[in-house]
């Protein structure tokens, strides 16, 4: 059974940083991304890494604040979210799968950055 899981948010104060997590688990991914949605909001993507070679993509309103990174030994996707804005808030999501279709997808981790 695939399960993705996220952890690693909470609330922080406008400049902040949170490190989020998605462990995998079930199979492994050729890529993994995250995606995040503001209230009253679409769905957007922030950033998605491939697994093997570890090419990374991001969003151009997280560029140079956000970092994808993996841990293939432990099937594990971090974002490190430094610098971060109240426009940051919203619930993340970690999808994977082949780019760009993600079949499976976590339960969602609130971000909530205070001005």
């Amino acid at each position: 059974q695939v399960q993705m899981k996220e952890s690693g948010g909470g609330l922080v104060q406008a400049g902040g940083s949170l490190r989020l997590s998605c462990a995998a688990s079930g199979r492994t991914f050729s890529s993994i991304g995250w995606f995040r949605q503001a209230p009253g909001k679409e769905r957007e993507f922030v950033a998605r890494i491939s697994r093997n070679i570890g090419i990374t993509y991001y969003a151009d309103s997280v560029k140079g604040r956000f970092t994808i990174s993996r841990d293939m030994a432990k099937n594990t996707v971090y974002l490190q979210m430094n610098s971060l804005k109240p426009e940051d808030t919203a619930v993340y999501y970690c999808g994977a799968g082949t780019w760009p279709t993600y079949d499976y997808w976590g339960q969602g981790t609130q971000v909530t950055v205070s001005s």
